[in-house]
Order: C-alpha cells, then sequence, then structure tokens
C-alpha cells in the first residue's frame, strides 16, 4: 500500500493533503476557543484581558517562532521537524484539556503553539519541493485556503463541540488528529535530503527576532490592562522595537539571514503581505468579540453560536476555489480588492446588529464576510507566491505565515483595547448592555475602515508575473 501511494503519480497530492492535516490543525487552533472564552471565563473567573492570553499566547509564541523553525529545518530535515511538531503540539493538547486554572491553560497553549509552530513554517517549502513549479501556485493556493478556513471554522467547530460536551473536549479532539497526522508524515512525507552546504544558523537573529517580536507584541496586548504609559508596557514596546531594529541591520550583514529581507522589495509581495495582514486584523478584530455578542447579549447556547460562525467559513469554502481559478485567468487586483470591499461592508453590518437581533437578521453579517474573504485569500496568496522566484518559494511562504499570525495578534488585542476603551464588559449585567453593543459597534467600525485600507493598499499592487 505505501509504496503504491509514492509510486502513484498522484503521490504530490498525499504529500499535499499529508501537510494540510498539520496546517488545519495549527491554525485551527488559533481561533477554537474562542467561543470557549465566555466559558472559561467564568469557569477561571478571569477578565477579558487575562482570558485573551488563550488566544494570544497560542499566537504570540508561533509569530515569533515561524522564521526560526523555519531555518532549523532547512538545515536538519523538514520531515523531522514536521513529525516532531505534531507530538509536541498533541502532548500539549493533552495539557490544555487538564488545564485547571487560567495561566497553566496559558502556558500549555504556548506547547501546542511550539508544536504548531514547526507545522506552519515546513508546509510551503514541503510542498515546493514535491510540486513541479507550473503546479505550485495552484498547491501553495490550495493551503493559503486551508490555513483561511482553519483560522476561521475554529470558533463554529469550537461551539458545536462545546454545545456536545465541554470546552476541554475542542483540546482532547486534536489528539486522533495528533497521531493520525504523525503516521501519515513517517509514511508518506519523502525522507529529508542531507543539506551539502555547511549554512550556519543565524543565533543573533533568530534571538533578537524572538525577543523583538515578544516584547512588541506583549506590549500591544497589555496596553489597556496595565496602561499605555505604564513602566512595564513602556518597557516592553522599548526593548522590543530596539530588538527588531538590530535584527534588521544584522539581516542585512550575515551570509545566511533567518529572513530575506530582499524580498519587501518586490512590489506584489511587499503589497500582498500588507493587505493580508491587515485584512485578518480586520477579520480577528469580530472573531474575538462576537462570541461575547452572542452569548452576552443574545443568550446563546454554544452550539447555536457554532452554527452562526460556522456560515463564514462554509460561504468561504465555496468561493475560494472558484475565485482562485478566477485569478489564474484574470489577475487578483480586481478579486482582492472588490473582496476586502465586501468584508468591510460585512463588518459595518455588525455594527447595525442589536440586543434582539433575531438569527435570520444576523446571517448576512457572516455571510458578508465569508463572501468577501473567500474572494480575498486564494488570489491574494497566489499573487505573493507567484511573486517571487523559484528558489525563494520557501522563504516566501515562511514570510506570508509570518504576517498572518501577526494580522491575528494585533487585530485580537487591537479589538480588546479599544472595546475596553469604549466601556464594554465581556459578561455585561442588565444595566451593562448599552455599554457593550456601543463598544462592539465602535470596534466594527474601526475593522471596516482597516478593511478599507487593505483594499486600497491591495489595488495598488499593479504588476503580477506568473510562476514559470
Amino acid at each position: 500500500m505505501l509504496e503504491t501511494i509514492k509510486n502513484s503519480p498522484n503521490y504530490r497530492w498525499f504529500v499535499l493533503a499529508t501537510v494540510a492535516v498539520g496546517t488545519f490543525m495549527s491554525t485551527l487552533d488559533s481561533s477554537i476557543v474562542n467561543v470557549a472564552l465566555p466559558t472559561i471565563s467564568r469557569e477561571f473567573q478571569s477578565d477579558l484581558s487575562t482570558i485573551q492570553w488563550v488566544v494570544s499566547a497560542y499566537l504570540l509564541t508561533i509569530t515569533s517562532l515561524l522564521p526560526v523553525f523555519g531555518r532549523i529545518a532547512d538545515m536538519f530535515g523538514r520531515k523531522k521537524v514536521f513529525a516532531l511538531g505534531f507530538i509536541i503540539f498533541t502532548l500539549g493538547s493533552v495539557l490544555c484539556g487538564f488545564a485547571q486554572n487560567i495561566w497553566f491553560l496559558v502556558g500549555t497553549r504556548v506547547l501546542q503553539a511550539v508544536g504548531a509552530s514547526m507545522l506552519m513554517s515546513n508546509s510551503a517549502a514541503i510542498i515546493t519541493a514535491i510540486f513541479p513549479p507550473k503546479e505550485r501556485g495552484r498547491a501553495l493556493g490550495l493551503t493559503g485556503t486551508v490555513v483561511a478556513l482553519g483560522s476561521l471554522t475554529g470558533p463554529a467547530l469550537g461551539g458545536i463541540i462545546i454545545g456536545i460536551s465541554s470546552w476541554r473536549s475542542i483540546f482532547f479532539i486534536n489528539i486522533p488528529i495528533g497521531i493520525i497526522g504523525y503516521i501519515a508524515v513517517l509514511l508518506i512525507l519523502p525522507k529529508d535530503v542531507p543539506n551539502e552546504h555547511k549554512e550556519s544558523f543565524d543565533v543573533t537573529g533568530a534571538f533578537t527576532f524572538t525577543f523583538g517580536m515578544i516584547g512588541v507584541l506583549l506590549g500591544i496586548t497589555n496596553g489597556e490592562a496595565w496602561g499605555w504609559s505604564s513602566p512595564p508596557v513602556l518597557l516592553s514596546l522599548v526593548l522590543g522595537i530596539t530588538s527588531l531594529v538590530w535584527f534588521i541591520i544584522t539581516e542585512r550583514r550575515v551570509q545566511h539571514p533567518m529572513i530575506d529581507l530582499s524580498l519587501f522589495r518586490n512590489r506584489p509581495f511587499f503589497i500582498g503581505n500588507l493587505a493580508g495582514g491587515l485584512s485578518f486584523v480586520a477579520m480577528f478584530s469580530n472573531v474575538i468579540l462576537l462570541p461575547f455578542y452572542l452569548q452576552g447579549i443574545l443568550h446563546y447556547e454554544p452550539s447555536q453560536v457554532g452554527l452562526i460562525l460556522m456560515v463564514f467559513p462554509l460561504v468561504m469554502a465555496f468561493v475560494a476555489p472558484l475565485s482562485g481559478h478566477a485569478s489564474d485567468k484574470f489577475g487578483p487586483m480586481i478579486l482582492t480588492t472588490s473582496g476586502l470591499v465586501i468584508t468591510a461592508l460585512g463588518l459595518f453590518y455588525f455594527t447595525t446588529l442589536t440586543t434582539t437581533s433575531s438569527f435570520i437578521q444576523i446571517l448576512p453579517g457572516p455571510i458578508l464576510s465569508g463572501l468577501g474573504a473567500g474572494m480575498f485569500q486564494s488570489p491574494n496568496n497566489s499573487s505573493v507566491m507567484s511573486s517571487v522566484s523559484p528558489q525563494k518559494l520557501s522563504i516566501a511562504g515562511g514570510i506570508n505565515s509570518l504576517v498572518r499570525n501577526l494580522g491575528m495578534v494585533t487585530g485580537i488585542a487591537l479589538a480588546v483595547s479599544l472595546f475596553d476603551v469604549w466601556g464594554g464588559v465581556t459578561l455585561p449585567q442588565p444595566g451593562q448592555i448599552e455599554g457593550f453593543m456601543s463598544a462592539y459597534h465602535s470596534v466594527m467600525f474601526v475593522a471596516m475602515g482597516i478593511a478599507l485600507v487593505a483594499a486600497v493598499v491591495s489595488y495598488n499592487r499593479k504588476s503580477y508575473a506568473k510562476a514559470s
């Protein structure tokens, strides 16, 4: 059976399917806990500024470690790192499920994220190595769709699972998937080819980047809770920015840099990543707050919340392949720009929701958002990956993942900070409901503005080169 798969003319698609399992699982867990946050908040008696760390610690860890594990895999073997990623991720999931307090849960989410970063940092590289140039764009576009679907399916699937069982089940469900994924890696992925070039590991670059990202994101995430002018926040931001500046200086000098910064001189690559990052900031501003509206204001059960949130990824899953196919014929600019405008309209629609909105009245919001994201993601990923030379596809894929996760973390931090500033309370009492709605609507207006800025950015990508 194994030899049949490896000798099959479709072997590369089996590899893609194996990679997709790890990619989907790791991105799914970036958001699957969102719908469980109100339940976890009540059980552990935690406020929003504390409970958001269940999501933010996961994304922050991945964002900080993506280029590190990508470089390690290039040097020591992608299959080894990918397989180890499944083991660590599954172990972290088990420990998350047994958490008895909020900070143990946050710590085990960090362990989960270490495994997830091993998976996510290598997906594009494995696909690039197995697919011929004429099929790489399609394969990487499909991977990008899997990433977006994983990120956006999380809350919906989480709501359904919690409705059937408890919030702990959203972590335990990873165990069989992780075991199957690990076995598939051992059986299907091609053996690592020893690296004949004796390349050095950029220790300084790895440290300055990781320290810098943690410092900046720590400051942004806790700015509202600790006070933007407080010494811990200012120190985090100053040290983080200083470390990132030093990282950029270092990368320009070393022979084997952690990240090839010259890629950002490529206009379609830069514009595509900037527009993509802004789109995730806008989307995740709503992803973190919508479950609190549905449960805290409308008093929906988690399973009902899951059904509403499932609309977004279902619409996106239907639209994304059509949009990706259309972009091969007509280019990405019109599709990506139109998609971001529709995303902005979806976010605007959420500002019209009230304390008595019905199930049917809510649906246009996730439908518009899913349509916009589906139109944007595949063409944008194809544009980004097609704008670089074949030998830089792995690096480009890593940067694309990095920017996406940075957008998610920033979107969550921005939404939480603004929501608190404008007087929102996550689990409002009767006298606090109007304050919640006012703060929620205000955050959605900001998210809409970010999506429109992303549309303007996307419209300016202009040139588009297809991979040869």
